[in-house]
């Protein structure tokens, strides 16, 4: 049957359904051949915060959000134009965020009456009349699956779980995605399983053919690939890239790396990547729990390793007097804390950038650690070099503050030259440093470069270079433990002056008109929520500044000349105001604060309305 191709500038399109119907694997499937086809994409997985939650329950919804464009984008979008709702409970879940006339794939054999009832239905919306406002397309996904699959010799429940391949395979064809990329994955991963693996792939391809002659869908659509810088592409996950970030950053030191950590969601990802690359010289160390995660890095740092521990929130609190010994023994270690939703266990599986004061302030002292923050997936890799950069220049922690969006998101990443990448080559120590009155030359651990305050690194073993660290403080240079008030005073002076002397790129600004007087000022994964407002406030003939912190200790050494060009800066943050007051307490600027803390990203039409209300009040 010829059907009318439609051409698109952008779909979103939001796969939702049970925990166990395959809705992430589906969603990052598609996203792969999009991706490999030659789109610009941006996704944004959402997981159940609840561990097995009740099957056709709300709480109990995986979805998984992609965009896909022929043009550069930053988010993966604000609203749907296509919801695939495996069960009552992802249609109902999920319609707050449908705006009228989106498709509506509906799988009705999930709609009987007891799920119906589970989430408060007293009859199928698919049949009342309640969904007139949109282009709903009920398609009995399950039986159409289990009956291609009927010559099969597998058990029904194990065609069931095919569905996901069907819809795949049915939005496939929608959309004009290749195929290849997918059976070649199917063939990987159901190697070992010939039976599931033709399954599987008869699956797909009938749902393919059911596009093509059902008379449901009159149309395809197209999507053309985006327009990019010549290079090598892959699809990344933010995690993915961070570990490819510090295995690169390892190789550019010349150093092993050391992962000491314990599982938590949604940094777990990072572990198991790392523990995948020993041949990198990469050493992962699964540790009985958070404190023996970081005390494994601090050993490791000390012994010479490139050391790295990755953890959430909760973590980082259980973490946070070793961190404390690490910034006393000045030495380099990047810890990654992937932000969640909280207080305590909060929301396991959401994400917040509520984290900002704890890696700031969160431990006892003074005790200053620097702070960089990835604005996407892609940039998760550049953050985590960077993080290594100012650790081993500076002896010093440093915090690498990701989050659940950016970690979980993926997007094109464009695969670096490896010549391009900084040299991180560390000298360490090998000889004495200290002249006496006397003419005898000693090493001192804390004598200081004189352009970046860092001590010496001096591998324990090395001849001659025998020294004592711990959590007392130490005298200035010689390293011996001192009660001196002076002497404390001065070390915490010079711990500070360190890293404020860290050397990190101007803030930059986005003003393409040259004469607003608003300033948008974010971090983290805000970045593409804002980038995305700040184009719609500017189609619409506002006049609006961007600018986007990576570094969060020390700021840009021009942050206070770049907010005092503007009338008014507006922070939006997935927290309570937390870079609002930091900003308000550095440079007295009576910053607006713009917050949400639902555990999901900024929309962009939200964030352009607000710039429109306070360009109007300037």
């Amino acid at each position: 049957m010829s059907k009318q191709v439609v051409q698109l500038s952008r779909v979103i399109i939001r796969f939702a359904g049970d925990s166990g119907d395959g809705m992430q694997l589906t969603g990052d499937q598609f996203t792969s051949r999009t991706a490999w086809f030659g789109n610009d994409v941006a996704t944004l997985p959402d997981f159940p915060a609840e561990i097995r939650a009740p099957a056709g329950t709300i709480p109990g919804v995986s979805a998984f959000q992609l965009h896909f464009a022929d043009h550069d984008i930053t988010t993966a979008g604000d609203t749907p134009n296509v919801l695939v709702a495996m069960n009552p409970a992802a249609l109902k879940a999920n319609m707050r965020d449908l705006p009228r006339g989106a498709d509506i794939i509906v799988n009705t054999d999930e709609f009987t009456p007891r799920n119906l009832a589970k989430v408060g239905y007293a009859a199928s919306p698919v049949d009342d009349g309640s969904l007139e406002s949109y282009s709903v397309h009920p398609i009995p996904l399950t039986s159409l699956t289990v009956e291609a699959l009927r010559s099969f010799d597998i058990t029904k429940k194990e065609a069931e779980r095919a569905k996901n391949m069907f819809a795949l395979g049915l939005l496939s064809w929608l959309y004009h995605r290749p195929t290849e990329g997918t059976l070649t994955f199917l063939k990987q991963k159901f190697a070992k399983k010939p039976q599931i693996l033709a399954a599987n792939i008869a699956a797909f391809e009938a749902g393919w053919s059911f596009g093509e002659t059902t008379e449901d869908f009159s149309v395809q659509y197209e999507v053309q690939p985006a327009p990019m810088l010549a290079g090598r592409y892959r699809n990344i996950h933010g995690n993915l890239a961070l570990s490819y970030g510090l295995i690169a950053a390892a190789q550019r030191a010349e150093l092993p790396l050391f992962l000491g950590s314990y599982p938590i969601t949604p940094a777990s990802d990072i572990l198991h990547e790392l523990s995948k690359h020993k041949k990198f010289d990469v050493m992962t160390f699964q540790a009985e729990d958070e404190i023996a995660g970081v005390g494994s890095a601090i050993g490791a740092a000390y012994g010479g390793m490139l050391a790295v521990t990755t953890t959430s929130g909760p973590g980082v609190a259980l973490k946070s007097e070793a961190i404390g010994l690490a910034v006393s023994l000045e030495l380099p270690l990047v810890i990654v804390d992937v932000q969640r939703g909280g207080p305590s266990t909060g929301l396991p599986t959401k994400t917040e950038q509520a984290d900002l004061l704890q890696a700031m302030f969160g431990r006892n002292g003074e005790a200053p650690v620097p702070i960089v923050a990835p604005r996407s997936p892609g940039d998760c890799f550049d953050a985590a070099i960077e993080a290594v950069r100012i650790a081993t220049t500076y002896r010093t922690p440093v915090f690498l503050l990701s989050d659940g969006y950016v970690a979980n998101g993926s997007e094109p990443w464009r695969i670096p030259d490896v010549d391009s990448l900084p040299d991180l080559r560390v000298a360490f120590a090998t000889e004495h440093n200290h002249t006496n009155d006397d003419g005898s030359t000693e090493f001192w651990p804390f004598q200081r470069d004189p352009e970046t305050l860092a001590r010496p690194w001096a591998v324990p073993g090395t001849k001659g270079l025998e020294h004592r660290i711990g959590g007392i403080e130490k005298a200035d240079g010689i390293g011996n433990i001192s009660y001196d008030p002076d002497n404390h005073d001065r070390m915490t002076r010079l711990r500070q002056a360190k890293v404020d002397g860290i050397t990190v790129p101007d803030l930059e600004v986005a003003d393409p008109d040259g004469d607003a007087r608003v300033l948008m000022l974010g971090w983290g994964s805000t970045y593409g929520p804002i980038n995305a407002a700040c184009e719609i406030a500017r189609r619409s003939g506002v006049s609006v500044a961007q600018a986007h912190l990576r570094h969060l200790n020390p700021f840009p050494a021009n942050t206070a000349e770049v907010l005092r060009r503007y009338d008014k800066v507006v922070i939006p943050e997935m927290n309570l105001g937390q870079l609002a007051l930091l900003i308000r307490g550095r440079y007295l600027v009576d910053a607006i604060s713009y917050n949400q803390v639902r555990g999901l990203p900024f929309k962009g039409e939200e964030l352009a309305g607000v710039i429109k209300d306070v360009v109007a009040s300037v």
